[in-house]
């Protein structure tokens, strides 16, 4: 089913730099502030090629910046490709509610499938200038910078048992981050371990975890260049950091919702409409919320928190899921079990009135992993209110996607975020 292949990878050479100063976190978490302290640390930091313009800016000068700068720092051995093909293992470390968890996957080109094949399977929405940005970025580069963060099951461990016996050595690449997580690099280059990894994908699912809109935008990259081109290059494949899902370093948070601009909002109007549907404890303090909020999804149902301000935080606990039939009747049972998914249809959009669209333009409605950030805007009245939600489980994500369903978008955040900049590929040699 899922096809993967080795590549040549393109790699920072070894006079480029520390490899700290080299990589940097995923483009769309980073602000402007942070885009020119990168620059400022080291001039060839990847986000010059993949963030070569002011966050929010999107100009075709911008593109042909960095267009220009990967021809120069190819030029000048900057980055070179690899000999042979290779996969790569990749694993970070961190620390996590006061214990070290690591994450090991390998890095490999994956085959280009649509959706409805059921080979590559999506489990959120997506935001649409994402993808038109990262599309122009291909076309001036032809270039992957980043790899897709990616789930597959292996329950009897035998892919992660190759990739472990491959990576017994000092790896290729490592540094440690301004977040303490810790990357490393193997280059995997034994033809037995390679093939025997791609045998034993054939039979299975991959699940998209992080980088929809880049999945998406190599499907459309794919058409333009048989449009385009004579030649396909690697084209037809993705890059893509493959993750066993059974691993129990894998950390999802949840992102939460900050609710702005809206022309008339009256708490004691929402906290009545809402008493419909929900079980409502408010006047808590944040901690008290966030813990009553999970114990009540401990217990199979749905809550989350709303803060209104001036520290009254309340507690919503739906009193009973059967109200999500009605407003998503299309969707199977473990779609509409989601807290997100109990938010977005009976309050953002049944009672705020804020539809898809309003939601993917992000017009009222924004997101964030930042408890503070989203606790802030309200008390700074920049916002009328927020929603402080509990992680998805990754048993849900894949439950998602194998019944054919979409969460809303930014409903997941694996954590932590992978690195770009360790290895790319190049699209046309």
């Amino acid at each position: 089913m899922a096809e993967i292949k080795a590549f040549k990878g393109l790699r920072y050479s070894a006079f480029a730099g520390d490899l700290a100063e080299l990589c940097c976190p995923p483009y769309d978490i980073i602000n402007e502030e942070q885009r020119m302290a990168l620059l400022e640390t080291n001039e060839n930091n990847i986000i010059r090629l993949e963030l070569p313009q002011a966050v929010g800016v999107e100009s075709e000068e911008g593109y042909k910046e960095a267009r220009s700068c990967l021809n120069k720092m190819l030029m000048n051995g900057v980055l070179a490709d690899d000999r042979g093909e290779n996969i790569y293992a990749y694993e970070f470390s961190f620390e996590y509610e006061n214990a070290t968890r690591s994450v090991k996957g390998f890095i490999a080109l994956v085959k280009l499938e649509d959706f409805d094949k059921g080979i590559i399977l999506p489990h959120e929405e997506t935001l649409s200038k994402a993808k038109t940005d990262r599309f122009n970025l291909m076309v001036a580069t032809g270039c992957n910078f980043s790899q897709i963060y990616s789930l597959y099951s292996d329950e009897d461990n035998s892919v992660q048992a190759l990739l472990d016996g491959a990576t017994t050595g000092e790896p290729d690449g490592m540094f440690t981050d301004s977040d303490s997580v810790t990357h490393k690099l193997w280059r995997v280059w034994d033809d037995a371990v390679i093939a025997g990894i791609s045998a034993k994908m054939t039979n299975k699912k991959i699940f998209i975890a992080d980088g929809h809109h880049r999945y998406e935008t190599a499907l459309n990259y794919l058409q333009y260049v048989r449009e385009n081109k004579s030649n396909m290059g690697s084209a037809a494949f993705v890059p893509m950091m493959l993750v066993n899902l059974e691993n129990p370093g894998l950390t999802v948070l949840p992102t939460h919702r900050i609710v702005r601009d809206l022309a008339h909002y009256n708490y004691d109007e929402v906290i009545t409409r809402c008493a419909e549907y929900f079980d409502i404890t408010d006047n808590l303090t944040l901690e008290n919320s966030l813990k009553g909020s999970l114990a009540v999804c401990k217990t199979g149902k749905n809550a989350f928190v709303l803060y209104n301000g001036d520290g009254n935080y309340a507690v919503l606990s739906l009193k009973n899921n059967s109200v999500m039939a009605s407003l998503l009747p299309e969707a199977h049972d473990c779609l509409r079990n989601l807290d997100v998914s109990v938010l977005h249809s009976l309050i953002l959009e049944r009672l705020f009135g804020i539809d898809k669209e309003n939601m993917a333009q992000q017009i009222n409605l924004t997101y964030t992993r930042s408890i503070y950030e989203a606790v802030t805007a309200v008390d700074e009245k920049k916002a009328n209110c927020c929603f402080l939600l509990n992680p998805t489980r990754v048993s849900e994500i894949r439950n998602v996607a194998l019944t054919g369903g979409k969460m809303p978008q930014k409903s997941t955040y694996f954590y932590p975020k992978l690195t770009t900049g360790l290895v790319m590929n190049r699209i046309f040699k």
